[in-house]
């Protein structure tokens, strides 16, 4: 009696640790819908989308190819820009191509970690893009407010720190959706109306509270809308 209910105690802590229970918590795959009520005209939406993509890389690869050749551009407002272009990059490989998989080829299958990955990716490339754009903004504004500091101002210190910045703080003020979306349990349909996807789409197919993701969402959105004002402030001050 004592082996059959120990035998007994160790299938049960063998179910609760088994991958299989994870499944049932996290799904395997989630499946993206593209343009929902377009699906007719996938196909024709998917070449503007292949153009401006192959516009993008082609062209934020010269600039960084002629920037980092070209010793007179070797300043800070040309390292600005090849860090823009470099996220420029970043943000459209991180989404194009699946939409291109989406709209030509019907692969509108991606696997749980993977669509945790792209929303990872996703999200800092856009944190860090606008963050971008305020260094740049904040780089006219000396530049035309300030000529005689400027030298004094954007030192190479200054600049490391900007870099800090835009990738470290980003870094640490996006990772913290990926933990979020993996504490959550999916039990219901695992259909995401976009093409690509990103941190409430795939936290509102939750079947637990997303009360603090849609809370932490909002934190990062009132982020990059000071980002904003910050852009409008300096253009204005120029003016």
């Amino acid at each position: 009696m004592f082996n059959n209910l120990f035998s007994l105690q160790f299938q049960k802590n063998r179910e609760r640790m088994s991958p299989s229970n994870d499944t049932k918590s996290h799904p395997s795959y989630f499946l993206l819908l593209g343009v929902p009520g377009l699906e007719e005209m996938h196909i024709w939406i998917g070449f503007p989308f292949c153009f401006v993509y192959l516009i993008a890389l082609v062209g934020n690869i010269i600039i960084l190819f002629v920037i980092k050749n070209e010793h007179s551009l070797h300043q800070p407002m040309f390292y600005f820009l090849a860090m823009l272009a470099s996220i420029d990059v970043g943000l459209s490989t991180s989404t194009i191509p699946k939409m291109l998989g989406i709209f030509w080829f019907n692969l509108k299958e991606i696997s749980f970690d993977g669509c945790v990955t792209q929303m990872f990716f996703i999200h800092i490339f856009t944190a860090m893009e606008t963050v971008a754009l305020v260094a740049m903004a904040f780089d006219r504004h000396v530049t035309i407010c300030n000529p005689l500091r400027y030298s004094l101002i954007l030192t190479n210190r200054m600049i490391c720190l900007i870099l800090v910045v835009v990738f470290g703080v980003n870094f640490i003020l996006v990772i913290p959706l990926v933990f979020l979306i993996l504490r959550l349990s999916f039990c219901g349909h695992h259909i995401i109306p976009h093409t690509y996807c990103e941190h409430m789409g795939i936290a509102r197919l939750a079947c637990a509270s997303i009360k603090v993701n849609m809370i932490f969402g909002l934190f990062l959105v009132s982020v990059v809308f000071v980002d904003v004002v910050l852009i409008v402030i300096s253009y204005v001050k120029i003016l």
